[in-house]
């Protein structure tokens, strides 16, 4: 078989089609119609199809096979459902079989005819007319099959680079059913989540994207220039801020779920701009959160796939309540012989360095013990575990813990040694919450861009009151890569961020 030169062949295969489209233009036909009345769909009428034997159907979708047989052809279309069979015959057709043949896999079509099987089996839509509904000038990779002497079967001209499907989604979603089937059930998952939110009267609200200052969260933003203000705002890296204003004024339960944006690397598990869900109920705290985000997820989990029991990534993983729960200072002093509160920072860098992690310098203390507990004790929380009772420096949000001095109240959900959400009893005394403020402000200044800032107006909400607090913070990209069982980020998020193209 002869090497396909892509830059020629493709390019020939392109003017071909071209020429295909001048040819139907001039003969009348429309390539690129207007509207197409259907009223059935693939997997419908296969599933139900002692109903439909015989019955006329007004299917449309893309040509993803195409078998011609003289005066027959055999063709696959794919709708939103799936794909099926359409028969069509010279006899039938007449001069439109010819036209036919200007057709090509990639094209959009209605059909309509009668559902019959073949000799074969297969369910089928024997074609009485048809229209052209868009003409495809450029040729899809399709995947073909072969079966080996040993019974393999071995695909080949697959779409498969990773990088090519994210950039080219729309190829992706033709071309491979199931990262379709991955979209869908995404969005089943935030409906579920919407509908066990509301169902406990926590109210949907929308706060602002572009913001004078950016808070709620550790990380560096994107800027952007506002010309009639003529000020600099932020995209968001959180909603927390003002969701809590909202608390103080008199909702009991609110959420947001909304695209939030962080100028940061991108990996596995981080794209610069993801989906999150954050939640805020008045007169609770976390350990009221807890119960609730257990039994939330494994509701969504029932609801959504009829089990609580998942193989990911070649592990069982379990979200049957109750979690496990475990004390994030206890485990560090497990894992590594360090009691993290009376340890100086000095005595952090030369854990790490000597576990082979390499210090910028400049590294507040919080950090540190995050970047120890990461390396150490992460990686073992593979069924859902509840970490608790965080260190001060690593929550300026969060408040005091009741009784252990020196912790706040905080946990952060780990599933397969990933998070997936954050919470706290969220800190409500405005003196104590300038205080770290202005330790964040300190942090800045000795060069962490992460930090946060100063939010005087918030500081000003928290002194008209706001009861007590629990909030929570889930990652939605994160929690269906989990239940999807998805290795990226880039696998659940529609259009990914990328590099340009060269």
């Amino acid at each position: 078989m002869e090497n396909f030169n892509f830059e020629q062949d493709y390019n020939t295969l392109i003017k071909r089609r071209y020429e295909e489209l001048n040819e139907l233009i001039s003969k009348g036909i429309l390539p690129y119609a207007y509207s197409y009345d259907v009223n059935n769909y693939s997997m419908n009428i296969k599933n139900n199809y002692e109903l439909y034997e015989g019955k006329d159907v007004r299917i449309a979708g893309r040509i993803m096979t195409l078998r011609r047989m003289g005066k027959a052809t055999f063709a696959h279309i794919q709708d939103n459902e799936g794909r099926i069979q359409i028969y069509l015959k010279r006899d039938d057709l007449g001069d439109n079989y010819d036209i036919f043949k200007l057709l090509d896999i990639g094209d959009i079509i209605g059909v309509e005819g009668f559902v019959f099987k073949t000799k074969t089996g297969e369910i089928s839509v024997h074609c009485k007319s048809y229209q052209l509904l868009a003409k495809s000038l450029r040729p899809i990779p399709i995947a073909k099959e072969v079966i080996d002497e040993n019974g393999n079967k071995i695909i080949y001209d697959q779409f498969a680079d990773k990088e090519l499907r994210y950039r080219q989604r729309y190829v992706d979603l033709i071309v491979n059913p199931d990262v379709k089937n991955v979209f869908i059930t995404r969005a089943k998952i935030i409906t579920e989540i919407r509908k066990y939110l509301d169902n406990n009267k926590l109210l949907e609200v929308e706060t602002p994207v572009l913001q004078p200052l950016y808070g709620g969260a550790t990380a560096r933003p994107f800027i952007t220039h506002h010309n009639a203000l003529d000020i600099d705002l932020y995209l968001r890296i959180a909603d927390e801020l003002y969701l809590k204003r909202l608390i103080v004024g008199g909702f009991d339960g609110v959420y947001e779920i909304s695209k939030d944006f962080r100028n940061e690397g991108m990996d596995k598990t981080h794209n610069p701009e993801f989906t999150m869900l954050e939640l805020y109920v008045a007169y609770k705290d976390y350990f009221w959160m807890m119960e609730f985000v257990e039994n939330m997820i494994s509701t969504i989990c029932k609801n959504v796939f009829g089990k609580t029991e998942f193989e990911i990534e070649g592990q069982i993983i379990n979200f049957n309540p109750p979690w496990k729960r475990i004390s994030m200072v206890d485990e560090l002093k497990k894992y590594t012989g360090i009691d993290v509160l009376t340890a100086t920072s000095e005595d952090l860098i030369k854990e790490l360095k000597s576990r082979g992690i390499e210090i910028k310098g400049g590294e507040s203390k919080g950090k540190l013990i995050d970047e120890l507990f990461e390396i150490t004790v992460q990686s073992d929380l593979i069924q859902p575990t509840f970490v608790m009772d965080y260190p001060i420096e690593l929550s300026p949000l969060a408040k005091k813990h009741r009784s252990k001095e020196g912790l706040v109240e905080r946990f952060e959900g780990f599933v397969l040694g990933r998070e997936i959400c954050n919470a706290f009893s969220e800190l409500n005394d405005p003196i104590d919450q300038r205080r770290r403020f202005e330790e964040q402000a300190k942090m800045r200044e000795a060069g962490d861009e992460e930090a946060h800032q100063i939010d005087e107006d918030f500081i000003r909400a928290l002194e008209y009151g706001m009861p007590p607090t629990a909030g929570l913070g889930i990652g939605i990209d994160r929690l269906v890569m989990l239940l999807t069982n998805q290795p990226s980020i880039r696998d659940v998020i529609l259009f990914p961020q990328m590099k340009p193209e060269k």
